[in-house]
């Protein structure tokens, strides 16, 4: 854990299917099922709107494709990344939903997603790191609605939520990373913006948060 980051238990004080934790920059949880229990398997999603423009003809959208990857390291060091031209982890751990060209239509569910089975994840990875692109280009000041979340996979309980600032001049984010903490994971809340258009373009904004 980082200087000055604060943990917070999300095995407490959320109600049965209601919403996760709503995390806050650098903001650190901890991995843990509602009942105390060790999570196994747990889904970061991703989720976003395009921004209506206003012209001369009225509002208009134009379809704007954010790609979530995952990045693992070992010991500081990629060693492996799932995104949409690799959707498994070399190991089967980390797997990807599937490409979204567009995002959403305003129903506030997942547009991407990547599962990781914390239980199948190497010992030697000791991090992963989320991050999201705007493949086509756009800055983030054409996206509504955007947000990671990550949910334990077995039930479908909503753990933690951070919500992706809009309106910035960037055209990528670090989102998130968990990370071994004992014999479990936590996740931390990153929020740091960056410009890519691919994961390949974000490692050098990555490195300073591992």
């Amino acid at each position: 854990m980082e200087r000055g980051q604060r943990v917070v238990d999300v095995s407490k004080g959320n109600a049965p299917g209601g919403p996760g934790v709503n995390l806050t920059k650098g903001q650190a949880i901890s991995l843990e099922k509602k009942d105390g229990g060790t999570l196994t398997a747990v889904r970061m999603g991703l989720g976003w709107q395009a921004a209506p423009r206003r012209g001369l003809f009225g509002s208009r959208t134009r379809e704007i494709d954010l790609d979530a990857s995952a990045v693992l390291f070992a010991d500081k060091q990629p060693v492996d990344v799932v995104f949409f031209r690799h959707l498994v982890s070399d190991d089967g751990s980390v797997r990807h939903t599937g490409d979204n060209l567009v995002g959403g239509a305003g129903q506030g569910g997942d547009d991407e997603a990547i599962l990781v089975d914390l239980q199948r994840v190497p010992v030697h990875i000791d991090q992963i790191v989320f991050t999201v692109n705007s493949f086509t280009g756009q800055t983030f000041q054409e996206v509504q609605n955007a947000f990671c979340r990550i949910v334990d996979e077995t039930n479908g309980q909503e753990l933690a939520r951070y919500t992706l600032d809009g309106g910035g001049q960037y055209t990528a984010q670090i989102m998130a990373k968990v990370q071994r903490a004992g014999s479990g994971w936590q996740m931390t809340a990153l929020g740091n913006p960056a410009s890519g258009r691919t994961f390949q373009d974000l490692m050098p904004a990555i490195l300073p948060h591992l």
